[in-house]
């Protein structure tokens, strides 16, 4: 195993789980939902501008579009009463608008009062029900199931179930700053930003934070996943709370941000996929999702307004980049991504994790390939995008120390402004494409799926894309002396950019090129029943599927290899 490898369980890190952020917001959860809905009640209104035309216009709005997903996209985890609450709605807002008798001041009043309900219905179908001894039962579960299959995988024989011989350590390696944020969630609060490729990354996450003996961490996770009965104890148990990704309403919007942002100022680690969902494409995020990324800033921000100017009062940006040699939902993932870019028609989503039927074969499937997988822990930041040491203190591009309290100030006082914070917001979105991109590690199917996708691509220059992945793929081979040369030129580039301080490298990748290729060939889209990549009879390589070799070659997309060719 290489250095840097962890090969060992930490000790948990102070606080003791009694004094974990996240268990006395559990203990005060009732009070927690409150403070969230009052919250997000303020945030309308601010939007707003507290104009009674505009709030009604919302409340409807809201209201049609709750209507709406009852009738067409109704789920079993709803709640009962939801036709109830939202009929009520309804005639709440028909009688004010319609009774002559109530004056703009008596209106308003009935309006803010449904806004109160609604809000309040949010915060508590959002706010997680983490409990710390199911906590505890979870994460020894998960950690004993997923060591067992690895065990079966790697050991034949019945008695490979209750073998100790192989542990998660030695299929899942964890790299990078595990000491720094360690350190950091002993003395401020972290916000985990990890890259998002498969419905395993949240298991794999959460079992990480486990491994390196951090706190729980909060994290959203999709309203659908909670249909499972045994999947929503897993995602309870390990602090989900839920996001309804079918609401798109401002109410629902700003209350999801508020319960992220009050749950990071009450000192509660959190994790979230600033890319918002799966990458379709396979490419690592250029683009973030910054409604939840915003709610670090504004943490950062009221934690100063608080007074809380020492480091306990801090927020830490963790980028996490996860590396795959293959992707089990690869297939549908392209398919979704080339059929939107293609502007064909829209191509449903498969639930990949719709049953617990699914997740136990999903699971399954992963731990029965010998192929690795790494996790690589970024350098911490801080909200404005800075390095920050182990201390918590913050430097700046040429490495001067700098306060972070004083970019929220103006006129001598820390105060709210929201062009200034979402700027910080983009910038700071910025710097984790950056620290995405520095943090991937390259593993020998990157290489040879981007390598082999550029030479089909030069052999076809007049094609486009879409033209260029309906080729037969029984009318393409590459040459393999060609191929390795083309891997050579391309891994000797990888190099001069590790030598850079711009992309990490696995160490498989330091072997003879043939023993490379062979390893990429063996792994890359090994579960899929149409190989992206295969070594011919005649030493050639082939594709059975192009789309799916596409998917593994935009790994390395974002690094200007395509000029090689």
């Amino acid at each position: 195993m290489a250095e840097g490898y962890i090969k060992h369980q930490y000790e948990p890190i102070l606080p003791q789980k009694d004094e974990w952020p996240v268990v006395k917001l559990s203990k005060n959860r009732k009070d927690f939902v409150k403070k969230v809905a009052e919250a997000s009640k303020k945030s309308v209104l601010e939007i707003t501008g507290n104009n009674i035309d505009l709030l009604k216009e919302e409340l409807e709005t809201t209201l049609y579009r709750e209507k709406l997903r009852i009738k067409q996209n109704p789920w079993a985890v709803d709640p009962d009463d939801d036709s109830d609450f939202w009929r009520k709605v309804r005639q709440v807002l028909v009688q004010t608008s319609a009774d002559p008798h109530l004056n703009k001041t008596q209106k308003k009043k009935k309006y803010l009062e449904v806004l109160d309900d609604i809000t309040m219905r949010y915060s508590e179908e959002i706010a997680s029900n983490f409990v710390h001894t199911h906590y505890k039962v979870t994460r020894r579960i998960v950690t004993f199931g997923f060591a067992r299959l690895l065990n079966a995988a790697r050991v034949k024989g019945i008695k490979s179930l209750f073998s100790n011989q192989y542990t998660l350590q030695d299929k899942i390696q964890i790299v990078g700053e595990t000491d720094q944020i360690r350190e950091l969630a002993s003395k401020g609060t972290i916000v985990m930003v990890p890259t998002h490729f498969s419905n395993l990354d949240s298991i794999l996450i959460g079992w990480i934070i486990s491994v390196l003996g951090l706190p729980p961490f909060i994290y959203g996770a999709g309203l659908n996943l909670f249909n499972i009965g045994i999947f929503a104890y897993f995602m309870n148990a390990l602090g989900a709370y839920k996001v309804d990704r079918r609401k798109k309403n401002l109410l629902y919007l700003e209350t999801l941000k508020t319960y992220s942002s009050e749950a990071i100022q009450y000192g509660v680690h959190s994790l979230f996929f600033p890319g918002g969902t799966r990458s379709r494409s396979g490419m690592i995020e250029k683009k973030l999702k910054l409604g939840l990324l915003s709610t670090a800033v504004e943490a950062q921000r009221a934690n100063y307004q608080k007074g809380l100017h020492d480091v306990g009062g801090k927020i830490f940006i963790v980028p996490v980049t996860i590396n795959y040699h293959f992707v089990l939902e690869a297939p549908s993932l392209i398919q979704e991504y080339l059929s939107i870019t293609g502007q064909e028609r829209y191509y449903k989503e498969r639930d990949e994790f719709s049953t617990s039927y699914k997740i136990s074969k999903f699971l399954v499937k992963f731990f029965t390939k010998g192929s690795d997988i790494s996790v690589s822990i970024g350098k911490a930041m801080d909200v404005l995008g800075n390095y920050v040491d182990t201390a918590g203190n913050s430097f700046d591009r040429h490495g001067r120390k700098i306060d972070t309290r004083d970019y929220f100030i103006s006129n001598g006082k820390v105060t709210v402004d929201s062009q200034r914070e979402e700027e910080y917001t983009h910038h700071l979105g910025r710097r984790i494409v950056e620290e995405f991109h520095i943090n991937n590690r390259v593993f020998s199917s990157h290489l040879v799926a981007f390598t082999a996708f550029q030479l089909i691509k030069r052999e076809n220059r007049k094609l486009d894309l879409y033209n260029l992945l309906r080729l037969p793929e029984e009318d393409i081979f590459l040459v393999y002396v060609e191929f390795k040369e083309a891997c050579e030129m391309v891994l000797n580039r990888i190099f001069e950019l590790e030598e850079a301080g711009k992309l990490q490298v696995a160490p498989h990748m330091r072997q003879d090129i043939d023993s490379i290729i062979n390893h990429g060939l063996d792994n890359v889209g090994m579960y899929h029943a149409k190989r992206p990549l295969i070594k011919n009879n005649n030493g050639n390589i082939e594709t059975q599927d192009l789309s799916v070799l596409y998917f593994y070659h935009n790994r390395l997309i974002g690094y200007d290899l395509e000029k090689l060719f």
